[in-house]
């Protein structure tokens, strides 16, 4: 259609790596003797596939993705690390080419992908600004007219004569931001470059990448902040091991996501140690079969921690995450509040919790473990014993939604009719 900027069939990169021998070192008649074999494998078969013993292999960094941008949409690229995130960026901003498939690209893109790209180490800032434009074939007087408004974004004025080799990294990505947002591109590529940023700057760059989509010009934003790529975009692209297994609205992306690393056991074991102390079991007893909490009903959290050794003034607490990675309870039992683990053996905490209130959403628990502050911290496990917070059975003029509170507050209501007034 007319109003499709972006279109991916098929596309595919997939990169030749190399495997080093494990050798402590090569002497001078190996490196001739394994040259002239290889030259003899590439005559004999030059067109052939490596052999089973072959230091080399192929990586298909993307396999077969294929999704479809319109003008105007906010698009979140999410993934675990080397899911090929970066690969489809690089594709995308004509960096490298595609091993197979097709791309098609309606507008002028701006890419800010790593600290360095796009920029000349030995020019200025001014010239680089300058340069940039000319790059995405705007006119010096468009450049000009953008130039101040660019400079102030980035706060660098006084180093605006400086070579950018000089640059720290928080003030080579800040310039870097301000021009590819700033030169009025149709489509704006950006990827976790803002975690250089200090919190105000990342605030006021999601600020503009949200200014700039509302001007009707394309966003694809990479980032492993799943608060950022709420805040942002509609629509997300989930890739894992370089396929994508999920496209569709963001709620649902960053849902996929979460349960694509969390540990899917419902109840987390480990074996003792001889050596040292151990959680061995976490489990939650929830008010419903599965992991599923109804709202306001009890909740337990039952440890299992199994210690060879006396631990002086041991400490257990845990932390529920919600489903935008950000730590919303915190719980906690000191050694000194009710004894525990003080000589060697097998001990069962329980958590109960009265009425758990916390707000309609998925949730995972981190787990610390150590001795009194200033000692030895033994664990922490993450992301273990995955549970869902519901509401059935009630409704309100507004319906429920997500991601309108963190918990609900036990709470009274007072009305009281005061005289009308006179008129």
């Amino acid at each position: 259609m007319s109003d499709t900027v972006i279109q991916v069939e098929n596309l595919s990169k997939k990169y030749i790596i190399g495997h080093q021998q494990q050798e402590r070192y090569t002497a001078l008649r190996d490196v001739m003797a394994n040259g002239a074999k290889s030259l003899g494998q590439r005559l004999l078969k030059p067109w052939g596939k490596q052999s089973a013993n072959s230091a080399y292999e192929e990586f298909w960094a993307l396999k077969d993705v294929s999704f479809e941008v319109k003008q105007g949409d906010r698009i979140g690229i999410i993934g675990r690390n080397g899911a090929g995130k970066s690969t489809l960026l690089k594709i995308l901003s004509r960096i490298t080419e595609p091993t197979t498939g097709r791309i098609r690209i309606k507008g002028r893109v701006a890419s800010l992908l790593e600290v360095g790209t796009g920029f000349h180490p030995e020019l200025t800032g001014r010239e680089n600004i300058y340069l940039n434009g000319a790059i995405l074939g705007m006119s010096k007087a468009e450049i000009k007219r953008k130039f101040d408004e660019i400079v102030d974004f980035a706060g660098i004025e006084k180093f605006l004569d400086t070579p950018v080799k000089r640059y720290s990294s928080g003030m080579y990505v800040r310039l870097a931001f301000a021009v590819a947002a700033h030169l009025e591109p149709e489509i704006l590529i950006v990827d976790e470059v803002l975690a250089v940023g200090d919190a105000v700057f990342q605030k006021k760059c999601l600020g503009k990448m949200e200014d700039v989509a509302k001007q009707g010009r394309t966003v694809l934003f990479v980032s492993h902040n799943m608060q950022a790529i709420s805040t942002l975009t509609h629509n997300c692209l989930l890739l894992s091991k370089g396929q994508c297994v999920y496209w569709g609205n963001t709620e649902g992306g960053i849902t996929e996501y979460l349960r694509e690393g969390c540990n899917e056991e419902l109840v987390y074991t480990d074996l003792p140690s001889d050596f040292e102390p151990r959680i061995t079991r976490v489990e939650l007893h929830t008010s419903e079969p599965n992991n599923t909490q109804i709202h306001g009903e009890p909740m337990e959290v039952h440890f299992e921690i199994t210690t060879p050794v006396p631990i002086d003034g041991a400490s257990l607490s845990f932390q529920a995450y919600n489903s935008l990675q950000q730590p919303i309870l915190h719980l906690w039992i000191f050694d000194s509040e009710l004894p525990m683990c003080r000589e060697a053996g097998k001990f069962d905490l329980i958590c109960r919790i009265s009425k758990m209130r916390l707000y309609m959403d998925r949730y995972i628990l981190k787990v610390h473990f150590s001795e009194r502050a200033g000692g030895d911290k033994f664990q922490t496990i993450e992301n273990i014993c995955p549970f869902e917070v519901v509401m059935y059975g009630r409704s309100r003029e507004f319906e429920w939604r997500s991601g309108t509170c963190a918990y609900l507050e036990e709470s009274e209501w007072q009305i009281k009719k005061l005289q009308p007034s006179k008129i």
